[in-house]
Formats: structure tokens, C-alpha cells, sequence
């Protein structure tokens, strides 16, 4: 029996929201552990700092290729069913390394198992939950769902160097597998793929909208992927975003997130003061990027990400001066607007593609963020060779603040109109399906 929006209490979108936003915690759990296990790998295996960075950069890599592909995929299988299973595969793969005995195993685990299970939940899910179950309020609700692994990280990041530090690591891989598993119940109970399953539409949908779910796409979703891919490259604006969100990547997750602890370390800040700074960024990143949603509903999303490109860099030019063997007034402001700026980013290049791509726009987006993690998985490994050499990651910082400066300018460039070749492709494909 179809029920009429307007007798819910509570529109099932906010649901799926809600879903959508605990199943980022649970899978930002892994995403904290690499910063906080870099120095005791370190010291048990001995293996350098390049070493364990390249493992931490596979799984940026897989973490954004697999992000298009996931999208396609929850077009032909439903969401539910793609983000349980890439639940388990990351509870899996977070808890191999507990017994793991060489580095191939590190990257097996780490590299491959959860970059492919984490990319099925990166923001193409946050594309896709938004663009199904929102009209209204979309921008707001996708800064909340990317302030999702801001929560995960404030959650997890005290905990899991306090069980490193307490325990031994092994203690904070299991914690990280257990609580990516603890989500998979509340997914299959309520992460429904689409409104119409619900006999109802999307939230803010105007009235007279029909309650009917798209066809599912026929052909291979490896293949919509890389056709999608093909068509939104014939744009500009996809390679400007591209290259931006590159940037974006090599600046946070990339550098600061699995670099901070380890290079406040080498100032003789002790690890936990580190993590908890690196928290302490989470709790300003919801605050933040929520904020620059409902910027996002009011303002033009090209020069909002001009702004937050050039603010950044001009703080990761700063930071090398402000590291010490304590907690200060200086690093503390630091934390404060970085955390405020890390990803702020994503609404405004969420919309754009929305914008430039239309429905395509999950797929394009998946693309985009893949930018994003080869960004991050060359500034983790690459800030790691410069630690390796020079014995400092000063040069890392001063790079990544040149870049945001670069990628500011490629926002401005962009121009704010529809590519009709993308939209046209797909509606032939849906024709055909």
C-alpha cells in the first residue's frame, strides 16, 4: 500500500540519511588507523617509513578507482546490497594484518582488501543518497554525510592510539574490524535503494511527481563506469575538476592525515597528543563542511572552492613553523581552521558535477573522487620518501600549500553550465535499457 508523504512523521529519507551517515563511521574507523600505526609498525618491522606509506597509498588509489564502479554497481544491484558486502570486506581486511608476518601482507590487507570496500562507500554513496532520496536540502545533507568520516575519525582516532600505545596495535586493528561488522545489521534493516520502493518520492519532490523507480541499467556496470568516464572526458570542467580534487586529496587524507602524527612525533609531541589533535580537526570538519553545504545551496560553488583552495594553502605554508614537543595556542588555531576547511570542499564539487552531468552525475562524481584518493595515495607515499631522505617533511608542506594555490585558480576557470553530451548518452541508455 503506498502511503502518502505527507502522513510520515518522519520522511524516510532522513532515514536512509541516518544509515548512510553511520555507515561512513564505521567505515572511517580503518581510515584513522594508518596515521596512528605508521610509527609502531615501524618499530616492530622495521620497515621504512616509504614502505608502509606505499601501502597506505594503494588503498587511497582503490579507495577512489573503486568509488565509480560502486556507483554503477548500486544502480544494478541496489544500495544495500553493495554497502554490506564492502562492510565485511573492509572488517576483513582491517583484521588480517593482526597476524600478518611480512609487508606484502600489509598491502594485501591494508592496500587492496579495505581500499576496494572502503571505495564502495566513499562519495559516490553520498552522490547516490542524495540524488535519489533529496531535492530539498540537498547540499546540506551532503555536507552532513561528508562530515561522516570527520565523526569516525573523532570517534576512533583517541581510541585507537590509546589501545596502540596501551595495548599494541593489533588491539586497534581488531577494534576497527569490530566496528565496521557492527554496522551490517542496521544496513540491511534500513538502507533502502529508493523511494519508490517505499511507495513514496524523493524528500521536497513537488507534488505530482511520479512514485516509480528508475529501470535498472542492462549492460555491465564495469562498462556504464568506462563509458561514463569517456563522455564526461570530452569536458572540460571534468578535467578541472579532476585536477582540483587531486589537489584536495594530496592535502588532506594524503598528507596531513597520515603524516601528522608521525611528523609531530619527530617535534617530540607524544603520539596520543598528536591523535588527539588530529580529532580535534574531525570535530571542526563536521562544523564546517555542514556549513559549507548550506553555503552551497546559496552560493556559487566555483569561487566558494577558489576560497577554501587558497585559505588551506596558505595554513600548510604555516604549519612547519608550528610544530613543538607540546600543545600550544599556535597549532591549536591551526587545528581549528583546517579542521573547518578539510573537506568543505566536497559539497561545492558535488554540485558542480551535478550541475556540468546530470544524472550521471554519482558516476561522474565516483570518477572525480578517484582523482581525490590518487591525489592522497601520491602525497602518503611521496611525503614518506621525503621523511625517508631528508630526515624532515617540511618540503612535503611547502609543496602541498603551492598546489592549493593551483587548484583555486583551476575553480575559477570553471564554467557553470551542462555538458548536453553526457545527458544525451543517457537517455539513450535508458531508452535502450
Amino acid at each position: 500500500m503506498i502511503v502518502p508523504t505527507s502522513t510520515r512523521r518522519i520522511h524516510p529519507a532522513w532515514w536512509v540519511a541516518l544509515v548512510a551517515f553511520l555507515t561512513a563511521i564505521g567505515a572511517a574507523g580503518f581510515r584513522s588507523a594508518p596515521g596512528v600505526l605508521i610509527t609502531p609498525l615501524h618499530a616492530e618491522f622495521g620497515w621504512s617509513m616509504g614502505l608502509i606509506g606505499s601501502a597506505v597509498s594503494l588503498n587511497l588509489v582503490l579507495f577512489g578507482l573503486a568509488a565509480p564502479f560502486s556507483a554503477a554497481l548500486m544502480e544494478l544491484l541496489g544500495i544495500r546490497r553493495v554497502v554490506a558486502g564492502a562492510l565485511v570486506l573492509v572488517s576483513v581486511g582491517a583484521l588480517l594484518p593482526v597476524w600478518m608476518t611480512a609487508s606484502w601482507q600489509l598491502i594485501l590487507s591494508w592496500g587492496l582488501l579495505v581500499g576496494l570496500g572502503t571505495g564502495a562507500m566513499s562519495m559516490s554513496l553520498v552522490a547516490t543518497v542524495t540524488g535519489r532520496w533529496f531535492v530539498a536540502r540537498r547540499g546540506l545533507v551532503t555536507g552532513v554525510l561528508t562530515a561522516a568520516g570527520a565523526t569516525g575519525q573523532l570517534v576512533f582516532l583517541p581510541l585507537l592510539a590509546w589501545l596502540a600505545e596501551n595495548h599494541g596495535w593489533r588491539s586497534a586493528a581488531v577494534a576497527t574490524a569490530t566496528a565496521a561488522l557492527l554496522v551490517v545489521p542496521l544496513v540491511l534493516w534500513r538502507f533502502h535503494n529508493h523511494p519508490a520502493e517505499l511507495g513514496t518520492t524523493a524528500y521536497g519532490a513537488p507534488v505530482g511527481t511520479p512514485v516509480a523507480a528508475p529501470p535498472r541499467p542492462t549492460r555491465n556496470p564495469a562498462v556504464l563506469a568506462l563509458a561514463t568516464l569517456r563522455d564526461a572526458s570530452r569536458h572540460g570542467v571534468f578535467w578541472l575538476l579532476v585536477g582540483s580534487f587531486a589537489v584536495c586529496g594530496m592535502s588532506t587524507s594524503g598528507l596531513v592525515g597520515t603524516h601528522f602524527i608521525p611528523a609531530a612525533h619527530d617535534h617530540g609531541m607524544p603520539q596520543t597528543t598528536a591523535a588527539s589533535l588530529l580529532a580535534v580537526v574531525g570535530v571542526f570538519d563536521i562544523l564546517g563542511t555542514i556549513f559549507s553545504g548550506w553555503l552551497t545551496d546559496r552560493f556559487d560553488p566555483r569561487f566558494l572552492l577558489a576560497l577554501y583552495y587558497t585559505l588551506r594553502g596558505a595554513s600548510l605554508f604555516l604549519l612547519p613553523s608550528l610544530f613543538s614537543d607540546q600543545m600550544h595556542v599556535n597549532m591549536l588555531a591551526f587545528i581549528l581552521f583546517y579542521g573547518l576547511d578539510w573537506v568543505a570542499t566536497v559539497p561545492p564539487t558535488m554540485a558542480l558535477c551535478r550541475i556540468a552531468f546530470g544524472d550521471r552525475a554519482p558516476i561522474v562524481f565516483g570518477w572525480v573522487f578517484a582523482s581525490h584518493q590518487i591525489g592522497a595515495a601520491i602525497a602518503a607515499a611521496g611525503a614518506g620518501i621525503v621523511r625517508d631522505q631528508l630526515g624532515t617533511y617540511d618540503l612535503a608542506w611547502y609543496a602541498a600549500g603551492a598546489l592549493c594555490v593551483v587548484a583555486a585558480a583551476m575553480c575559477v576557470a570553471i564554467r557553470e553550465r551542462p555538458a548536453p553530451s553526457l545527458r544525451v548518452t543517457q537517455e539513450a541508455g535508458s531508452t535502450s535499457a
